[in-house]
């Protein structure tokens, strides 16, 4: 007899193609973490797990179990853009976004509670999508989001000339918001009056905060609020979620991969010389 050791027997290599039962199962517990993902995500990601499916056929499968219905909410409008402060014209037309640190876009969005609303201030890098700040507050106002500005400045430690890109609303027209971004050297953008495009990545992560996190929990308290999203946005979002602009990959794992390749690219100083 071969003299093979017993798991040789039992050895799945990987990339085998398993059976629709397994596949479908898979699905399911995809699409149970992250409710908003449609069946070419859903395919990439488990690609990514090494399972040899077609995005056709994940289609097929999430339309039998009733799995591709979307919620939709109304709509809560946040951005109050008559005032008198400063409006800044828009930085971003035509510019390419090409490494870290170069555009950080904001937004602010509604949360219900059973007493009625709070509110989540966001900063996003454009380049990775990575949310680096954000704050919960019962308040609409400019100290919602200067707490979330000043955790991502903590966080990046941004150099000078980082374009700040929001929509007109009094919170970033402040000069409260406004002092703070001219003193750490930003650049202040602002989108157009009514074009919901000037600001895309922005809308893109809270319509996925909204059907992937928020939409699924009845949130009694700010504390329940307060407890969920920071997970969400860390654990979810930041190190699991993929991205199709970014490759199929997360936030986290694309901004580790790009500081790598840049790393790599760099001279030594031996060479230099």
């Amino acid at each position: 007899m071969l003299k093979l050791p017993r798991s040789s027997y039992y050895y799945k290599p990987k990339g085998t193609k398993p059976d629709e039962q397994e596949i479908t199962i898979r699905i399911e517990e995809v699409i149970e973490e992250f409710p908003g993902y449609g069946y070419r995500r859903v395919a990439r990601q488990l690609h990514r797990e090494h399972v040899q499916v077609n995005h056709k056929k994940v289609l097929r499968i999430m339309r039998e179990r009733g799995l591709t219905r979307k919620r939709k909410r109304r709509f809560i409008r946040t951005t109050d853009s008559n005032h008198s402060c400063i409006i800044y014209q828009n930085l971003l037309q035509d510019y390419s976004v090409t490494a870290l640190n170069q555009v950080w876009v904001a937004d602010i969005t509604y949360i219900r509670i059973m007493t009625g609303f709070v509110y989540l201030a966001v900063i996003l890098d454009l380049f990775s999508r990575k949310a680096i700040g954000y704050n919960i507050s019962r308040n609409l106002d400019t100290t919602l989001c200067l707490s979330s500005l000043h955790m991502a400045i903590k966080g990046r430690n941004p150099p000078q000339g980082v374009i700040h890109h929001s929509d007109r609303g009094v919170q970033y027209a402040s000069s409260d918001y406004v002092d703070t971004l001219r003193s750490h050297k930003f650049l202040i953008s602002m989108a157009r009056r009514g074009n919901p495009y000037d600001n895309a990545t922005a809308e893109s992560f809270i319509k996925t905060l909204k059907t992937e996190e928020v939409y699924l929990w009845e949130y009694r308290t700010l504390a329940d609020v307060q407890k969920r999203l920071p997970y969400f946005i860390e654990q979810v979002y930041n190190q699991k979620r993929l991205h199709s602009s970014l490759g199929y990959r997360p936030p986290n794992e694309f901004e580790q991969m790009f500081l790598l390749t840049k790393k790599s690219q760099t001279p030594c100083l031996a060479t230099l010389n």
